[in-house]
């Protein structure tokens, strides 16, 4: 726990030092607030490491890329209709800590309705001793009009400084259609995998191992 602190904290002094240009609203890279999407659900393949090619070059997509297999994306959402107990029970056999929630009842082209997390179910279950099986995810959910998302073409340093402004773990990315969900976990990984990479080259660079 103490090395992911650190690394949170660092990331956040990348945030302080690196100046991040807004995006407007019909610009790449960027970061919308959430709204209804209809789309069918997606997904992006993978591979295993984060590409090195620094900071400021580094998108959502690239986090996107090493999350895993490709999958077609129902482990990712749940319906607001659905009790709070499946959509936990969803999370932990997918060891994800978020669901995109969706609004009941659109068929093939579903929207979007908000999205609930682990936090969720804590803060508004265990703590007020309410039955998760008896509650429905849309009564304890982030809805639509307060919950933020991002492209796959988002650059990691805004994406990162959207979490820590916001103070939120989990963030939808959505390109006209869901594509996947990126944690805070994922996003100081990435940092820290590019950052090591960076270190070895200046390295490799200083002990003369280039021309």
């Amino acid at each position: 726990m103490q090395g992911i602190a650190h690394a949170v904290r660092s990331c956040q002094e990348i945030i302080r030092t690196r100046t991040i240009p807004r995006c407007g609203n019909n610009a790449k890279g960027t970061i919308t607030r959430g709204k209804d999407i209809f789309s069918r659900i997606g997904f992006v393949s993978s591979s295993s490491e984060v590409p090195q090619k620094g900071l400021e070059n580094m998108t959502v997509s690239d986090v996107l890329m090493t999350k895993g297999e490709e999958k077609t994306g129902s482990w990712l959402w749940c319906r607001a209709d659905d009790t709070v107990y499946d959509a936990v029970k969803n999370m932990a056999q997918n060891n994800i800590g978020s669901l995109v929630v969706l609004k009941p009842g659109d068929g093939d082209q579903p929207s979007i309705a908000g999205i609930v997390t682990e936090r969720d179910y804590l803060k508004k279950i265990i703590a007020h001793e309410r039955s998760p099986k008896y509650t429905k995810v849309g009564e304890i959910m982030t809805n639509e009009k307060k919950l933020i998302t991002v492209s796959s073409d988002t650059n990691i340093l805004q994406a990162m400084q959207l979490m820590t402004e916001n103070q939120i773990r989990h963030v939808p990315v959505i390109d006209g259609k869901i594509v996947g969900v990126i944690s805070v976990v994922d996003v100081v990984r990435a940092v820290v995998e590019q950052q090591s990479g960076e270190v070895k080259r200046l390295n490799e660079f200083i002990k003369g191992e280039y021309y």
